[in-house]
């Protein structure tokens, strides 16, 4: 009887503490449907767990002793990254794997797993939006481009949100397999082909904590009164202190600068109005400070990634 032909690429999956299951076996499985649809070509996947000890291959849907892993993939995390332990032997393995031609991978907190191992140091990553920040903190060498869903590097990939799995898992099925079986796969399973951005996802999240109680106050006036004309003045004045100073300062409590930060400030309200209204979109521009409604769709597309009108059919909640 004629042989089985041999995978086309061999996907390794890193098991570490406290890491995302679901995404482990999720793969898994969107592996093997992609090897039911591609006509006979299959792609091995193997999991390996780093303990105590080194890492070592605990499952293979191929058994065979040879590994010549394609991709090494570090999954999500279950917890939050500053609760993320260091994983050293995880490191280790991973840069022995880079080293013999492997390309390494991760999805959402798994960057903070692939840190470790020094080789993104000067390279684009992404990560989680609501992570990017804490990253950007611990390994400061990296270049973040967090708005990216998936972004290949070459021999380096990483993917953003705690489900872009998938969107990873079928970006590998496309270049392995071909496109016509990861459309296949994807609508088999019901999920959207590889999307390539964050952003419409991701939400302005204002820092509070940053013990500067000055600017604190200023971002309490331009909260209160965001839909008004405001002026820089304005909260210097709040803040009592000179210009110089109060946007130094700013720029380095929240992380923007007072005219960045007041537009985040309004597209989060718009957004939360196209999800939760029905209102015209003219309408809720001008609610939101905006006079000009062509100037509001420029600057929404811009910070979100995708039009007023689209970003409600897509998560708009509010019934007619």
């Amino acid at each position: 009887m004629p042989h089985a032909p041999a995978p086309v690429a061999e996907i390794g999956l890193l098991i570490y503490p406290d890491c995302q299951l679901s995404a482990i076996y999720g793969l898994t499985d969107l592996f093997r449907i992609a090897g039911e649809w591609s006509g006979g070509r299959t792609i091995r996947v193997s999991h390996w767990e780093a303990g105590a000890g080194d890492v070592a291959c605990v499952w293979d849907s191929h058994p065979d002793p040879a590994h010549r892993l394609s991709h090494a993939i570090a999954p999500p995390s279950l917890v939050m990254p500053e609760r993320m332990a260091p994983v050293p032997r995880a490191a280790q393995w991973l840069r022995a794997q880079h080293s013999q031609g492997t390309v390494l991978g991760s999805v959402c907190a798994g960057a903070f797993i692939l840190a470790e191992t020094g080789l993104l140091n000067g390279r684009r990553a992404t990560t989680h939006w609501a992570f990017a920040e804490q990253l950007a903190r611990r390994f400061p060498d990296i270049r973040l481009a967090e708005d990216q869903m998936v972004l290949d590097d070459g021999d380096i990939v990483t993917a953003g949100g705690i489900l872009a799995w998938t969107d990873l898992g079928l970006t590998l099925v496309e270049r392995y397999l071909g496109a016509a079986t990861m459309l296949a796969t994807a609508r088999f399973l019901l999920v959207d082909p590889p999307r390539s951005s964050q952003r419409p996802f991701a939400a302005f999240i204002p820092r509070f904590d940053h013990g500067d109680a000055a600017i604190r106050r200023a971002q309490h006036h331009l909260h209160a009164r965001f839909s008004e004309p405001l002026h820089q003045s304005d909260l210097h004045a709040v803040a009592g202190m000179t210009e110089r100073t109060f946007l130094r300062r700013f720029s380095a409590a929240t992380g923007h600068r007072p005219n960045a930060y007041l537009q985040q400030v309004r597209i989060a309200r718009a957004r939360e109005s196209l999800e939760r209204t029905l209102e015209p979109v003219d309408r809720i521009a001008w609610n939101v400070g905006y006079a000009d409604p062509a100037a509001f769709r420029k600057l929404f597309h811009k910070l979100v990634g995708t039009t007023p009108a689209a970003y409600r059919q897509r998560f708009g909640i509010a019934t007619r």
